[in-house]
């Protein structure tokens, strides 16, 4: 796949626009956001990378746009158990429901600039050393067996080494200013709460990239469709957000069908790995069939969730 580079132009200046489009039309003024409201964007976004997966299936071959249509829904899924997190945060910081848009939108997009970075990295690992691979697979391994034991755990929004270290050697406030970062304390500036914020949903989501992004490695190794996929899924995240905030505890099963998702990409990874780097008979698995296995273990997870739910309210109410 040979991105020229006005491509890579484009895309960054449309993802610029679309940023500033959002903070114009929709934080010109901050208010609640409804679920109608994250519903329309929702929608909105999801037609969009619709739209981009069959440019690129005409641009640069069905195979492509099989792999974006993959990866993107691996990412979007895997990107809804950071809401989780996200709400703890907006919890901790005690974020007013009308400037939770504006934090998500600017902590994605401190997200998004730091998950480029990973994704660039990781381009130039595979490309020097094939046996990177392996270091993915047993990492994706590894992960998906602390996600499927972590089920009940709870998120610790406190657990941001970065957000600590600033707020024990950075001026900071405890009380908001309105959308402003910063604001006078004792005759000093300081950081407002919302500044904090920001950096923590940002930075958080970072490791959080850890995972996904070997994982959408282990589905297409093109850099540009790693980089659109990320971006795509962290654009349409803080509107799924409003719209899930209300059925986050019923998706009891999530963190075992992300599990079993990073699991399958593990063993992909590593069977592609030795497929490269050794003359052994080894498998691969085409996109279509782990395009099919996401869908089947994302529908398999919302539907036995949904029966869970309802199953455990009749007996309440019984």
């Amino acid at each position: 796949m040979d991105v020229p580079g006005w491509l890579w132009v484009v895309t960054l200046l449309a993802l610029v626009g679309v940023i500033t489009v959002d903070l114009i039309i929709v934080d010109r003024r901050p208010h609640p956001f409804t679920s109608k409201d994250a519903l329309r964007w929702v929608i909105f976004y999801v037609l969009m990378a619709a739209a981009f997966a069959v440019f690129i299936s005409v641009y640069f071959g069905v195979s492509y746009g099989g792999q974006f249509v993959a990866g993107y829904l691996m990412e979007y899924s895997l990107s809804v158990d950071n809401l989780f997190v996200f709400l703890v945060i907006m919890g901790s910081f005690a974020v007013p429901v009308a400037l939770q848009h504006r934090v998500l939108l600017v902590g994605i997009v401190i997200a998004l600039i730091l998950r480029g970075t990973l994704i660039v990295l990781g381009a130039q690992l595979i490309d020097r050393f094939q046996g990177t691979f392996y270091i993915f697979g047993v990492f994706l391994l590894y992960t998906a067996w602390k996600v499927w034991a972590s089920e009940d755990n709870e998120p610790d929004p406190n657990g941001n080494g970065l957000i600590r270290w600033m707020s024990e050697h950075v001026p900071t406030s405890t009380e908001y200013n309105g959308t402003h970062l910063t604001t006078r304390l004792a005759g000093t500036r300081a950081l407002t709460p919302m500044a904090m914020v920001m950096l923590a949903i940002g930075t958080t989501d970072l490791l959080f990239a850890l995972d996904s992004i070997p994982a959408v490695f282990g589905i297409t190794s093109e850099a540009y469709l790693v980089f659109t996929v990320n971006a795509f899924a962290l654009m349409g995240l803080r509107q799924l957000y409003f719209l899930l905030q209300g059925l986050l505890g019923r998706l009891q099963y999530l963190n075992r069908g992300l599990a079993i998702i990073l699991g399958f990409i593990g063993v992909k990874l590593l069977f592609e790995a030795l497929h490269a780097t050794t003359s052994l008979p080894v498998p691969t698995i085409p996109v279509w069939f782990s395009l099919a296995f996401i869908v089947g273990v994302l529908t398999v997870t919302a539907v036995t969730s949904v029966y869970a739910t309802r199953s455990d309210g009749q007996d309440k109410a019984g």
